[in-house]
């Protein structure tokens, strides 16, 4: 069964310096029918202005994903990591039992789009924690390729919570398919391009929960590269 959530369907707010489209409840958006999927619990699709940003702000108990679509994002926290985060890298940040970060556009001049992404820890209490990895192109090019993992294997970062993330670039007549355990579930959130799934089409921005499915298959259609990250969910 496919549930689509449409990208004009999503929260919205714009102060600004900050366009932000809210999949799930969040801040002042709030609807009772979206306040997650499963373990996950937040995706902001954010698009941040050039020299502006996300002062320092505390979190605990989460883990945060960072994936840019464009651009680049600057991440400073209390851990004392520093670094900046371009199209192809993943950060994960595990909050545990707290941190405080900020996150700025590291251009003056241009724009940063990235997916904001929140995940709920199987344990409350974790030691916080960092990591960041690189996916070059090619290695998501017709595939699906896993960017995070409770084990962090093949590479991806290691989230403290039972949800494997995939991130594809699928060009235009390219096909992938996904198997699901039995019990697990999926959401697919697209962030460029168009995709076919099952019977429905997807543009960019929508998003959509995949449950009681053995599989799923996801076809790019139309004359654009679709980028998009699929989450396998316990």
């Amino acid at each position: 069964m496919l549930t689509i959530r449409r990208s004009q369907d999503r929260g919205h707010a714009n102060h600004g310096w900050l366009d932000s489209h809210h999949s799930f409840s969040f801040a002042d958006y709030y609807d009772a029918r979206y306040m997650g999927f499963r373990a996950l619990r937040v995706i902001n699709e954010d698009r941040v202005a050039p020299g502006k940003g996300f002062g320092t702000h505390p979190h605990r108990d989460m883990e945060i994903l960072s994936y840019v679509l464009a651009g680049a994002l600057e991440h400073r926290d209390s851990l004392g990591t520093g670094s900046v985060i371009r199209p192809g890298d993943v950060q994960r940040m595990s909050a545990g039992t707290g941190v405080t970060h900020s996150e700025f556009n590291h251009s003056q001049t241009e724009a940063v789009h990235f997916l904001q992404i929140w995940i709920l820890p199987a344990r409350r209490g974790e030691a916080p924690g960092y990591e960041q990895r690189r996916f070059e192109p090619a290695t998501r090019a017709g595939q699906l390729r896993l960017i995070a993992a409770p084990d962090g294997r093949d590479g991806a970062v290691t989230i403290h919570q039972d949800v494997a993330v995939y991130a594809s670039l699928l060009a235009p007549g390219q096909t992938v398919t996904h198997s699901f355990t039995a019990g697990r579930q999926g959401w697919l959130q697209l962030a460029h391009g168009a995709l076919k799934i099952g019977e429905a089409t997807l543009q960019a921005g929508d998003g959509v929960a995949i449950q009681q499915a053995d599989g799923v298959e996801v076809t790019a259609i139309g004359e654009a590269t679709a980028e998009f990250l699929l989450f396998d969910l316990a």
